[in-house]
């Protein structure tokens, strides 16, 4: 059952990566693309946030390539400095989204509430978690108990990787529908928007299925333990 699982995790790897670079690739490509509106990231993010009524979050820029994200916390919508200064389709798909999630944010969307509720338990447990599964793996005949834990924090990571996709997918698509009702993307930019946040989403997919099956085999060789 472990080759089993190393497999899998090496299968899963290789699938992150291929839609890594899909994803790239788009981002690069659109990159190359530019708005006819003229405006930045940083003027679109800044536009749909006072659309939807909300004036206590900054855009502001942060460092690296794809590192754009919102901050619940610090209430900031922070770009990475292509998409903060880009004027092309995939700093506005882009920017877009992570304005998408402080909308999330504003109308106390439940999927992000509940994943907001869950960071501190995911915390604690991505810290423990692949020690307490290797040493429930290596004790299993003598403390299948500890095993048990770690599939249980291994559960909670799993849980929050599956109400992360629709707080993904809810963004993206808030995103592309302000993006088009206010004709910030026409009718040709808008489908290269919508493939650039499709591939997104895709690398949230594969992390969630990945854990799933993981989950799944842990389960597996603790349900077999008295076989072996």
């Amino acid at each position: 059952m472990t080759p089993s699982i190393m497999f899998v995790s090496l299968l899963f790897v290789g699938i992150s990566m291929l839609v890594s670079f899909a994803l790239k690739s788009r981002i690069k490509k659109y990159s190359q693309t530019p708005m006819r509106s003229g405006l930045s990231g940083k003027e679109i993010a800044e536009r749909m946030l006072r659309e939807n009524g909300i004036y206590d979050v900054q855009v502001v820029p942060s460092n690296g390539f794809l590192s754009d994200h919102y901050n619940p916390v610090t209430k900031t919508v922070a770009l990475s400095p292509d998409i903060y200064e880009g004027r092309n389709v995939a700093a506005a798909a882009v920017a877009a989204h992570e304005c998408g999630h402080a909308v999330q944010h504003a109308t106390a969307y439940p999927w992000l509430t509940m994943r907001s509720k869950l960071v501190p338990a995911v915390q604690v447990s991505s810290g423990l978690v692949q020690w307490v599964l290797l040493a429930g793996i290596l004790m299993i005949n003598t403390f299948p108990d500890l095993l048990l834990g770690g599939i249980i924090l291994f559960g909670v990571t799993t849980l929050f990787s599956l109400i992360t996709l629709p707080v993904e997918f809810d963004a993206s698509r808030r995103a592309l529908a302000w993006l088009e009702t206010t004709n910030i993307t026409t009718a040709e930019e808008q489908p290269k928007a919508k493939d650039a946040l499709k591939w997104a989403a895709m690398t949230y997919v594969v992390a969630a299925v990945a854990s799933i099956v993981t989950l799944v085999q842990y389960i597996l060789i603790y349900q077999g333990r008295d076989r072996d």
